[in-house]
Order: C-alpha cells, then sequence, then structure tokens
C-alpha cells in the first residue's frame, strides 16, 4: 500500500506540494529518479526494473503522476500489462488535464486495479481504475484544493487507518517551504512508524513488516507557479525508509 499527500494551492507561488511513500517487496529491483528511458529523454522519474516501467515521475513541463495499487493488488499479473506504463503514459503530456483526458479513454481491463495521481501547477486528478470489474472503466476526478490523500482505497477515506491517522497530521503541519528548504514537517509525518501502542500496522506512514515488504522509498516534490523567473520542480528523494536515509536533491 503506497501513499501519495498533495498540497493544493491554486495562488500560491508553488501551488502544488507532493509527498509520496513507496511501499513494496524488497526483493523487487529498482533504480532512483533519473533519465532512464532513451525514448523519453523528458522524464526524469524511478525505474521498476522488472516490468520497466515506473511508479512516479516528473517531465520537464512539469507534469508530476504516480501510481498506487489498490487493495489485493500487489505485484504483477502475467495475463496483464503493467501498470508502470501508465506513469510514462501520463508523463508523454505537455499538461494534467490532457494527461487525464488520455488515460481516461484506455480500457483498464489490461492492467491490475490502481489508483494515480496526475498534476502539474494548473490542475491535479485522480485516476481510478478497477480493472475488469467494471468493464475496464478508468474513472478522472479533479482534485479539491488544500490536502487530499490517498492509499489504496477511495479518495481522503477516512475509514482507512493509514488516511484516519494521518490526514488530519498534515492538516494540521506547516507546509513545506521550498525557498526555505524547509521540509520538516512533512519529511517527520512520512517517516512515521505508527503509534508505538497502536495494534493497526497500517495506519503508520513508513511500513515496516517481517514478511520483506515496506517503505523503500520517499519523496517530496514541489511544483513552482508559472512565472518568468527561472524556478524549476524540487524533488527531494530518500532512497531507502524516510527515518533512516539521506535526502537527496533530483536533478530535474
Amino acid at each position: 500500500m503506497c501513499t501519495v499527500v498533495i498540497l493544493r494551492r491554486p495562488d500560491h507561488d508553488w501551488p502544488l506540494i507532493l509527498a509520496a511513500n513507496r511501499d513494496e517487496m524488497e526483493n523487487r529491483p529498482w533504480r532512483g529518479p533519473g533519465r532512464h528511458w532513451d525514448d523519453r529523454q523528458n522524464v526524469t522519474a524511478g525505474m521498476d526494473e522488472l516490468a520497466g516501467g515506473t511508479w512516479l515521475g516528473v517531465n520537464d513541463e512539469g507534469v508530476v503522476a504516480g501510481l498506487l495499487n489498490r487493495h489485493d493488488s500487489l505485484g504483477p499479473d502475467p495475463r496483464l500489462r503493467s501498470r508502470g506504463e501508465l506513469v510514462l503514459e501520463a508523463l508523454d503530456h505537455f499538461d494534467a488535464a490532457d494527461a487525464a483526458d488520455a488515460l481516461a479513454h484506455l480500457n483498464g481491463s489490461s492492467w491490475r486495479s490502481f489508483n494515480m495521481v496526475i498534476a502539474d501547477n494548473r490542475d491535479a486528478y485522480w485516476v481510478r481504475s478497477l480493472g475488469a470489474m467494471v468493464n475496464g472503466k478508468i474513472d478522472v476526478s479533479p482534485l479539491p484544493d488544500g490536502i487530499s490523500m490517498i492509499t489504496s482505497g477511495e479518495l481522503n477515506d477516512r475509514g482507512a487507518a493509514r488516511i484516519d491517522r494521518n490526514l488530519p497530521l498534515f492538516q494540521a503541519a506547516p507546509p513545506p517551504d521550498p525557498e526555505a528548504d524547509d521540509w520538516s514537517a512533512w519529511q517527520a509525518l512520512i517517516g512515521d512508524r505508527g503509534s508505538p501502542d497502536s495494534t493497526d500496522p497500517r495506519e503508520a506512514m513508513n511500513v515496516v513488516t517481517d514478511f520483506g515488504f515496506g517503505t523503500l522509498s520517499s519523496s517530496l516534490i514541489a511544483l513552482p507557479a508559472m512565472t518568468r523567473d527561472t524556478r524549476k520542480p524540487v524533488w527531494r528523494f530518500a532512497h531507502g525508509r524516510p527515518d533512516e536515509a539521506s535526502w537527496d536533491i533530483v536533478e530535474i
């Protein structure tokens, strides 16, 4: 169960802030964010070495896209296509609205179920597919202003333990300040392993298990407003558990 948190502030100098934890089996090989695809030199993304796609990326045009598995859909299905290619498909577009529209016209039966976030500095969308369960229909909904949170179920679903515990914490925390390079509050939140006295491990942002599954990396991304200056997107990346690994700046 991966997690994405998005802050939308349309009139702000940094209108979109995204935090993401990638939860996966530890033995699945991957590479950190880079320009890994010869036919997509405008894309910076992590690479899943098993299937060749990605879970999170940004293109030079300022579109960010990230993918999450839905309930009970961890791992590949040899009969279906890799969901990681859907992020690359989204990043083929110059703005989030066009990318979301393109995905809405695909047949979701070709992939296992998924959630996606597609955003730029103007628009942001939640893309949801239940796969063959609903005849391959892919739903697209705009994300509201403010903070939204997605895991393996529905948007801002307070019935999910992780969202119920952590969404209010993000809403109460000071947001990242890219200008001052201050990401401390959100970095602490995405590195949190849950309450010590909790009986529900699903509430933790930073997942640790005894069966080889857990949080393998974390990202903090900020997109600047469209202005006349030369500010670029900022991507801070932890190549490992966010409470243990060092945080590096990804060159975009």
